[in-house]
């Protein structure tokens, strides 16, 4: 199952409209592929969010 990185409910049960707006100014908080919340660090030039489970993504 997908999860919404920034609320952590589920992706499938409908859309997520306040969530994809508020994506477009932050990072995401939880984990899409598990659910779990990630340690969110904002720099100068983008963000930086860790998984515990499954690494880093960067924006």
């Amino acid at each position: 199952m997908l999860w919404c990185d920034r609320c952590g409910e589920a992706a499938t049960d409908g859309p997520h409209p306040g969530c994809a707006a508020a994506r477009a100014l932050e990072p995401p908080r939880y984990c899409p592929d598990c659910r779990r919340r990630m340690k969110v660090q904002v720099l100068p030039v983008g963000w930086s969010a860790v998984c515990v489970e499954h690494g880093e993504s960067r924006g």
